[in-house]
């Protein structure tokens, strides 16, 4: 039996792949710029001399990067409601995919503040500079440059694990693609679809990244 591809269904449904698109790049921002506080918090805290602070932050890490993303997710969305701690699935998504953005750049952020020279940060230090100022110019924006093509990895991979949260019907992009195959039984053109428009999310993200790197962290070398 010939199977003739019929692209109809994608064109017919475009609005619905563009409410998806949207609320995947929603989700995924959002996110991003919690998690990405939180990494800088962990950061602070693994590279500190006090040892609770430092015992925290690693139980953090270790947890939320030894389970899986998908058991997280359930675990807000369907775990915490038994304890009386109810979210939609926007907020359950959001609030996974933070969490477990912020455990890994926690230690990607860790490892570009003990790459400073120390000898930097005493100068500082020599020069009059406010403990603030030292971790602002001297230590974070020069660590940030160092590990930021490994940072814009670790966005792109957040695009990517977005798609789980069609599981507790959140109803970002792949939510979309699923809904409309069991619409239409068209899998190979709403898969195709939803495939392309990853590729494309995540071209636009390393460009975008490439530009701010040109820009602020020249000095680093240009992502690929």
């Amino acid at each position: 039996m010939d199977y003739t591809p019929q692209f109809s269904v994608v064109f017919n449904n475009i609005g619905f792949f563009i409410q998806g698109i949207f609320l995947t790049i929603q989700i995924v921002v959002v996110a991003i710029a919690f998690g990405l506080v939180l990494g800088i918090a962990g950061a602070l805290c693994r590279t500190s001399e006090n040892r609770f602070l430092k015992w925290v932050a690693t139980a953090y890490v270790e947890f939320f990067r030894n389970t899986p993303f998908l058991i997280q997710l359930f675990f807000f969305f369907f775990g915490l409601p038994s304890v009386g701690v109810r979210m939609s699935p926007w907020q359950a998504a959001v609030l996974a995919l933070a969490i477990n953005f912020g455990a890994y750049s926690t230690e990607i952020i860790r490892a570009g503040i003990e790459g400073i020279d120390k000898g930097q940060i005493e100068a500082g230090m020599s020069l009059g500079f406010k403990k603030l100022q030292i971790f602002r110019h001297i230590v974070l924006i020069p660590a940030l440059g160092k590990i930021y093509p490994a940072l814009v990895s670790q966005v792109v991979l957040a695009v990517l694990f977005s798609s789980v949260v069609s599981q507790i019907s959140a109803e970002e992009l792949t939510f979309v693609g699923n809904y409309l195959q069991s619409r239409t039984f068209r899998s190979f053109e709403v898969y195709l679809t939803v495939s392309l428009i990853y590729v494309v999310l995540v071209w636009c993200i390393k460009g975008m990244a490439f530009l701010i790197q040109k820009r602020f962290f020249a000095f680093t070398q240009y992502i690929r």
